[in-house]
C-alpha cells in the first residue's frame, strides 16, 4: 500500500474503530471519564415532538431540539441513536448538502471533482456524507459511549441576545446522563471523527489546516442551526400561523 493511501485510510480506520471500542479513561482528556449509567431515579425522556415541528423552514432537520422543561430527563441509547438516524437520513438534509455543494462548485473546492453536472453531483454526495456522518457521531455514537445528552434544550423566552448566546455556546456545553453539565465532547469528537473519515473521499485536502477548517465549519454549522432552532417556533407562530385572519 502506498504512503499516500495509508495517509487517507489510517485516520478513517481510527475513527471507525472508536465506534466499537469503549473509551479508555486513561486515554481521554482531563476530566473526561465514562459516566455511570443514569440513576434509576432520573426519568426517561418521553418521545415528544420537537418544538416547532420536525423541520425548521421545512428544510433543516429539527429532531435534536427539546423543550427546556425536559432538562433532567435521560435518553436511552436507543433514543439517542433514533435522533441521530432521523437527523441524518431526513430527505431535506440533501438540500443542505446541495447548498454546500453549490458553494464548493462556485469556489472550485476539490478541483479533482471537476465542474459541470458530474462535478456538482460528486460534491453533493460528499457534502451530504459530511452532514450525515457528523450527525451520526455527535448525536448518536459518542453520546452513547460518553453518556452525554445530544439534545438542544430550547430556552423559548428571555432577551434575544441571551437566547442567541445560549444557542451558540451549546456546542461547548452539554448535559451528562448522570446530571450536571460539562464540556460537549460528543460535539467535537464526533465532528472530528467525521472529518477524519472524510479524508478517504477528499483527496485534495489531506493537511492538518484543511482538516481543522472542516472541523470548525461542521461545529459552526451546528451552532448556527441551534440559533435557528431556538427562534423557529416564534417565527412559525408569528408568520406561518394558519387561522382566521
Amino acid at each position: 500500500m502506498s504512503l499516500s493511501r495509508t495517509r487517507i485510510l489510517w485516520p478513517a480506520m481510527l475513527a471507525v474503530g472508536s465506534i466499537f471500542a469503549q473509551p479508555d479513561p486513561s486515554a481521554l482528556p482531563n476530566g473526561l471519564e465514562p459516566e455511570a449509567e443514569a440513576s434509576s431515579a432520573a426519568p426517561i425522556a418521553p418521545d415528544l415532538g420537537p418544538p416547532g415541528g420536525n423541520r425548521v423552514f421545512g428544510v433543516l432537520p429539527n429532531y435534536r431540539t427539546a423543550d427546556a422543561s425536559l432538562e433532567g430527563t435521560v435518553l436511552t441509547p436507543r433514543q439517542k441513536l433514533a435522533i441521530a438516524s432521523k437527523d441524518s437520513f431526513d430527505y431535506p438534509l440533501v438540500l443542505v448538502g446541495g447548498a454546500f455543494a453549490g458553494l464548493g462548485q462556485l469556489t472550485d473546492q476539490q478541483p479533482s471533482f471537476g465542474q459541470g453536472l458530474k462535478g456538482y453531483g460528486h460534491r453533493l454526495v460528499t457534502n451530504y456524507a459530511d452532514q450525515a456522518l457528523g450527525n451520526i457521531f455527535t448525536e448518536g455514537v459518542f453520546p452513547v459511549l460518553l453518556h452525554e445528552d445530544p439534545r438542544y434544550f430550547r430556552r423559548g423566552s428571555g432577551p434575544v441576545i441571551r437566547r442567541v448566546g445560549y444557542a451558540l455556546t451549546r456546542v461547548f456545553v452539554t448535559h451528562k446522563d448522570s446530571g450536571g453539565a460539562r464540556f460537549n465532547y460528543s460535539e467535537w469528537l464526533g465532528n472530528a471523527s467525521a472529518v477524519a473519515i472524510s479524508n478517504a473521499y477528499y483527496p485534495n485536502s489531506l493537511t492538518f489546516a484543511n482538516d481543522a477548517t472542516k472541523l470548525l465549519i461542521q461545529v459552526g454549522t451546528d451552532a448556527t442551526s441551534q440559533v435557528l432552532k431556538e427562534f423557529w417556533p416564534d417565527i412559525k407562530r408569528k408568520w406561518f400561523h394558519k387561522g382566521p385572519g
